[in-house]
Parts: structure tokens; sequence; C-alpha cells
């Protein structure tokens, strides 16, 4: 037996309250997709919970999530794509800063090696004199 549109009002100022009474072995209840879709956009127009929109239509907060989740996936690819292309810009890149080129010359080997104040200082043939005299005079001026 269901009772459906029965209402109920204790004095003629208080709001008008409609009771749904479900006897027997009970079963499901069929939610068109028209009422669904009408449930879903309720709960999300942030007006009120879903769990209130939920008890509103009496089901479960949990069975709303449920069409929620399931509406969201609905709209969701069930699996993104892995690689996405890329597209190089080359005129909204800086140049590449230049490189100086360094030419080193293959090591010259020592004609001369000295050893003063515990510093080993190797001159290499073809060095003048006067640098060679410099060298030596700092070398002893720091010991």
């Amino acid at each position: 037996m269901t009772i459906t549109g029965f209402t109920h009002s204790t004095s003629a100022d208080a709001p008008v309250q409609r009771f749904e009474v479900f006897t027997g072995a009970g079963r499901r209840r069929d939610w068109s997709d028209e009422e669904k879709d009408q449930i879903l956009a309720e709960s999300y127009s942030g007006e009120m919970s879903v769990s209130a929109v939920a008890r509103r239509h009496g089901l479960s907060p949990g069975q709303l999530f449920t069409w929620r989740r399931q509406a969201r996936e609905q709209r969701e690819p069930a699996v993104p794509p892995m690689f996405v292309p890329a597209v190089i810009d080359r005129a909204a890149e800086p140049p590449p800063p230049r490189r100086k080129t360094i030419t080193r010359q293959a090591p010259s080997i020592a004609a001369i090696e000295l050893e003063v104040g515990g510093a080993i200082v190797r001159i290499a043939s073809g060095t003048d004199s006067a640098t060679i005299a410099a060298v030596i005079q700092a070398l002893k001026a720091q010991s």
C-alpha cells in the first residue's frame, strides 16, 4: 500500500508538508533520467548542501553522491591522453649565448725547474729573463 500526496497542517500559518508512506515488502524507487538530472542540478546549485537536497527528495546522501560521481565519469574521458604534442616557438626563445673559443696550446716542456721556499717554478724555454727575474724576486719576498 502506498499513500502519496497526503498533506498535514496544524494551523493556517504552518507550512504544508508532504508525506510518502511505503508499506509492504518494499521496492526500489525508480527515478527517471529527467528527475535525476533535476536533482543533480539542484545539488550543484549551491543553494543547499548535497545532504539537504538528498533529504528533500527522499534519497540517502550516499546515493546522491554516487549519482554525482557517475555523471562526472560520463563527462570525463575514461583514459586521459598519454602524450600531448609539444610546440616550440623559436621566436619566443632568447638566442643561445655565444661561446668563446679558447685555444689551448700543448703544454710546453719546462726547460728550467726551480724550488724556492717550498714553491716549484717551471720556466719554459723561450721565456724572457726579465719575467724570470720578477718571479724569483716575488718568491724570495714571500719566503
